[in-house]
């Protein structure tokens, strides 16, 4: 029989699920919003950049400065806007009303992701908090395997609001289970403007969280713009590319295990010193020749799986170098991943304009290389 912690914590992953699915669900449709307003691939890789610049500023500044507020509370407010931002993005008129539509949807998942965390740590208690956090960020790593596949099928088919309309649903329905089931007064260690500032000051926290960005940065640079390259270089339509987005989607699930394996075995920083190493090779690999399909799908999957084998190890890094500062860490983490996925987009766009679609990947292997060469610097 499953325990109401258990339950509690797969309807934080739900939260997550949802949030994912809405974060991400734009790299799926990039061609179908492009057509629809009459703006080139580069440009719609603005609709990844103004989300995670978004999230990236106000996540950390809205946990701390929330931290007195109760959690279940705060998470559905969260919610709300998440759903709201959905909304107004399937609805939106003008590709410029669509950017802001994503703004209002990043404020919302900034103040989801990096609370749930926190709450999940909480209600497992000690000695479970990895366990937990596995759960609550499988949410994000399921909807890499299924929301953002289901998203881009749906965009294809029906129009790319569908996809939106799909998210605002599932936030909705995890809101209502969030105010059903979640209790509220759960004790969190409390996050604040202070403590906030003390680790900003901090440049060894600081730089440890650096490399979030970068390597996140390298994935993006190809990640935003896999669907073009996918239907420029290899002719896909809306089926072939979700089906390689399930794909990519399934390796994010494996690496996740391989990530928790890797850092019990040879350490975090081992592990994300040969995760740097195999993106540098994988990214090029990936973009510069043109393979046959079935390779094409096998580097797809490869690279995700050194791709999303990352968190666990960098939480245990982050967990390791100063625990009483756990949950501002966790949220400048969660923004760290949205300032390198800003940077892969802008990188990206930037590389598509100017040098095509088959250098996207030396691109990516440079920021992985800024990675590791971020590893070697411990103070």
């Amino acid at each position: 029989m499953i325990s109401s912690t258990s339950r509690q914590l797969w309807l934080l992953a739900l939260a997550n699920f949802a949030i994912g699915m809405g974060a991400f669900v734009v790299v799926g449709v990039l061609s179908p919003v492009a057509q629809a307003f009459g703006v080139d691939r580069a440009q719609a890789g603005a609709l990844m950049s103004v989300y995670a610049g978004t999230y990236a500023v106000a996540s950390p500044l809205l946990v701390a400065a929330t931290g007195r507020l109760d959690r279940r509370r705060l998470m559905s407010i969260g919610l709300a806007l998440f759903a709201i931002g959905a909304v107004l993005a399937a609805l939106a008129p003008s590709f410029a009303l669509l950017l802001a539509a994503r703004a209002v949807m990043a404020l919302g998942g900034g103040l989801v992701t990096p609370v749930a965390a926190s709450v999940g740590v909480a209600l497992a208690g000690p000695g479970q908090q990895g366990r937990a956090l596995a759960i609550v960020f499988g949410g994000l790593t399921l909807a890499q395997v299924l929301g953002i596949p289901a998203g881009a099928w749906l965009g294809y088919a029906l129009g790319w609001q569908a996809a939106f309309v799909v998210v605002a649903v599932l936030t909705l329905l995890s809101l209502a289970a969030m105010v059903v089931a979640l209790p509220a007064g759960i004790a969190v260690p409390v996050a604040s403007l202070k403590s906030l500032g003390a680790v900003l000051r901090s440049g060894r926290l600081m730089g440890a969280v650096a490399f979030t960005a970068l390597f996140i940065g390298a994935l993006y640079v190809c990640y935003t713009f896999v669907a073009p390259l996918l239907e420029t270089v290899y002719g896909l339509s809306r089926d072939g590319v979700a089906g390689m987005l399930l794909l990519f989607g399934l390796g994010a699930v494996a690496g996740n295990a391989m990530g928790g394996r890797l850092t019990d075995r040879i350490g975090s920083r081992r592990t994300l010193v040969l995760l740097c190493l195999a993106q540098c090779l994988l990214m090029p690999a990936l973009t510069l020749p043109t393979w046959p399909l079935a390779v094409m799908g096998a580097l797809v999957f490869t690279w995700s799986v050194f791709g999303w084998s990352f968190m666990v190890p960098q939480q245990a890094r982050l967990a390791a170098l100063e625990p009483a500062q756990l949950p501002v860490l966790f949220a400048l983490n969660a923004s760290a991943i949205y300032v390198g996925a800003t940077l892969g987009a802008s990188v990206g766009g930037m590389v598509l304009k100017g040098l095509g679609l088959h250098a996207l990947g030396l691109f990516g292997a440079a920021l992985a290389l800024l990675g590791l060469a971020s590893l070697a610097f411990r103070r």
